[in-house]
Order: C-alpha cells, then sequence, then structure tokens
C-alpha cells in the first residue's frame, strides 16, 4: 500500500525553518529530530531566504514586524541561556577556579563554552589548559556516562528522574545501575521538574448542538487514526496569552496537529485541524472526541469533521475525565516546559513549543504507557509488524 502523502501548514513551515536559521541546527539535524527529508527542509529555508514575505503561500503572510521580533528572539535566547548558566553555577559561582571549570565541562553541549566562561568569568584559554590535565579512570567513566545521561533528551529538559533515565541508558546498551545514574544526577543537578497545578479554561455555555459523549473513556486503540482528542490550552507571555489547540491520536500519544494564536476561537482549532488532516490522511470512521466548547461545538467545525468522515464525541459538562489523555499532556507540557519559562513575546513561546512538541514529545520523549517508547518509534514497530 503506498504511503499517503503529508502536507505541511505554512506555520509548521516557519517554525521548522526558524529551528534552523534561529535555532542554530543544521538541516541535516532538523532532518532527523523532525522526520522530513532535507531536501524539503533545504527548499523550505531557500524558499524564505528569496523571499520571506511570499514563502509558503496560501495561509496569508508574514507580518513586517516578523524580522524584528525574530532579532529580538535571538537576543531573548542569549539571555535566557546566561539566565540559566547562572541559575544552574548556584554556588559555583563562590568557589574556585576549578569547580568552575568543572561546571563548563559538565555543561558543553547544553551551553556555548564562551558563553558560560564568560558568566562564570574565567578565562576560555585557561579553562582548556585545565582539561588536558589527566584524569582517574573512575572520574572518566563517570563523565562519559554523564555525557550519555546529558544526550538524552528528557535529561536535557530534567523531565525524567532516575528510573527512566536508567531505563534509556538500558536501551542503548549500556550496563549500570539505577543507584549509580541517581548519584550522577544528583551530583551534577539532573533531576525531573515538578508539577503544578492544571487550571481548566473550557466555556461550554453556547446554544450550539452537543456530541454525546462516544468515546467513554475507552482511551486505547489498535492502530493510528482509529481514535483522535482534542483540546484547548493557554500559554502566558509578556505580549498576553497565547492559546494553544493539539490533536492527539490515543494510539500512540503522538501529537498529529496543533495550531497556536493570540486568540482563542473556531480558526484556531480549524487549523489545527487542517495540520492533522494533512498530515495523517484519516480514513472516514475516525472517532474525534473533544470538550462542549464552542470552538469545537460550532457549525464550522462540525461541517469539517462531517467532511473528513468523522464521527463526533463530546465530554460530559464539567468532567475533564471524559478527555483524560489530552489534560495529560498539556499537564506534561507546562510541567516540563512552560512553568519554567518567562517568555517576553507569542513569537518566542511559539518557536520553542514547536521544538517541544515536534522536535522532543513526539520523537524522543518517552513514555511508560508505551513500555518506555516515543510516539514515533511506537508507531513505527505498528507499521514494521
Amino acid at each position: 500500500m503506498a504511503r499517503k502523502r503529508r502536507s505541511f501548514s505554512r506555520e509548521f513551515k516557519l517554525e521548522a525553518v526558524g529551528l534552523m536559521t534561529d535555532g542554530g541546527l543544521s538541516i541535516a539535524q532538523a532532518s532527523r529530530d523532525l522526520g522530513i527529508r532535507e531536501s524539503v527542509l533545504g527548499r523550505w529555508k531557500k524558499q524564505m531566504a528569496e523571499d520571506p514575505v511570499e514563502a509558503f503561500p496560501g495561509k496569508g503572510h508574514l507580518k513586517s514586524q516578523d524580522d524584528e521580533l525574530r532579532r529580538l528572539r535571538r537576543e531573548n535566547e542569549i539571555l535566557r541561556q546566561e539566565r540559566d548558566i547562572l541559575k544552574k553555577a548556584g554556588g559555583h559561582l563562590l568557589a574556585g577556579a576549578s569547580m568552575r571549570y568543572r561546571f563548563v565541562r559538565d555543561h558543553t553541549g547544553r551551553f556555548p563554552v564562551q558563553r558560560m566562561c564568560r558568566v562564570l568569568e574565567v578565562s576560555a584559554s585557561a579553562y582548556y589548559a585545565w582539561r588536558g590535565r589527566p584524569e582517574s579512570r573512575r572520574v572518566r567513566e563517570d563523565r562519559r556516562l554523564l555525557v550519555e545521561i546529558k544526550a538524552i533528551p528528557s535529561a536535557k529538559r530534567e523531565t525524567y528522574g532516575s528510573p527512566r533515565i536508567h531505563a534509556a541508558l538500558k536501551a542503548r546498551g549500556l550496563r549500570l545501575g539505577e543507584k549509580r545514574v541517581a548519584r550522577l544526577m544528583r551530583d551534577n543537578g539532573v533531576s525531573a521538574k515538578q508539577k503544578r497545578k492544571f487550571k481548566a479554561t473550557t466555556d461550554s455555555k453556547h446554544s450550539h448542538p452537543v456530541a454525546p459523549n462516544l468515546l467513554e473513556r475507552d482511551f486505547e486503540a489498535s492502530a493510528p487514526n482509529q481514535k483522535w482528542v482534542a483540546d484547548i490550552t493557554y500559554i502566558p507571555t509578556r505580549e498576553g496569552w497565547l492559546y494553544l489547540a493539539a490533536i492527539l491520536d490515543l494510539y500512540s500519544r503522538y501529537v498529529v496537529g496543533w495550531s497556536m494564536a493570540g486568540r482563542m476561537n473556531r480558526r484556531l482549532v480549524l487549523d489545527a485541524m487542517d495540520m492533522a488532516v494533512g498530515r495523517r490522511r484519516p480514513e472516514p470512521g475516525l472517532l474525534h472526541h473533544s470538550d462542549r466548547g464552542s470552538q469545537y461545538a460550532c457549525s464550522d467545525y462540525q461541517e469539517a469533521l462531517t467532511t473528513h468522515g468523522m464521527v463526533c464525541s463530546m465530554s460530559r459538562k464539567g468532567d475533564c475525565w471524559d478527555n483524560a489523555p489530552m489534560e495529560s499532556f498539556f499537564h506534561t507540557l507546562k510541567t516540563e516546559l512552560v512553568h519554567h519559562r518567562d517568555y517576553q513575546t507569542r513569537w518566542e513561546a511559539k518557536a520553542d513549543i514547536f521544538e517541544y512538541i515536534e522536535v522532543f514529545y513526539n520523537r524522543n520523549r518517552r513514555h511508560s504507557a508505551l513500555g518506555f517508547t516515543t510516539p514515533a518509534d511506537f508507531e513505527r514497530m505498528k507499521m514494521a509488524a
């Protein structure tokens, strides 16, 4: 059976190019992270370089202030890194040069060496000279293992505790005890972030028809594109709220569609639907579940469901547990990312969340419900079976 061709929204293409131009990723690395061919990414990047205003027509045009916003995003990223270096360095700032050098060595790969040296007020040349001194075998082994730990995307984001990090290392063929992993994580400040409470935002006070709850909390699916769940959440920025609409495939917990905007309206959820349909091309009969919010109950969205042959299901009034997997995803997003950021602009937040969803969550984050595999790997195993 021929593989269905995926299509990508203009919003997706802009953020993908941003990973390369603003995030510093090579085309090859972005290709691996996003699962998109290098030739496609190279074409998108070329189109943006030739004419940023006319690139990717069909979804509107870039606003005149985008270049300035992108410059501010780069500056904000540098300031954010310097802030994060200071937060992580902690007592190292009061210690001698040797302790500062160790901090730079242990965080190489996460922050630029020159930037760490500048923040910690040590000479980069002196640091490299210190690195040339011989180390004991135990120290070398610990350092190698720490590099392996920090190479795990979830460790970089401080989302996994030692049991999951240990499972990820075992999957890479490394043999070591969980206690050693816990010690290295504890001694080097690698730990899971703490949770915060969820805040509901659904407004079901409208006159649109409401569909019955056909999902009935049956969150299992035997194949992709059988059951999708959808919802909206909010992201705080200094410019105001940024709203995120997302669609999750219950089979693998893969985020198949998303959209972000400064207003919570029907266009927000329709754009997320367009992305999901464009990249997945589901067969008729898919069960689509959401809450009773006016964005999902409105005639435009219901017509879109009918056009794509989807069956509509809605949660009972005021019962977030009817859409628990979607609530869980938003909770994870905020616990692991949003609550640890201070976004200056909506553009900054969009770029960060795009990278979290497309690079990290879908392709690198291991789920306990999936046997500690990633959503992308889980679906690949289904296709190979």
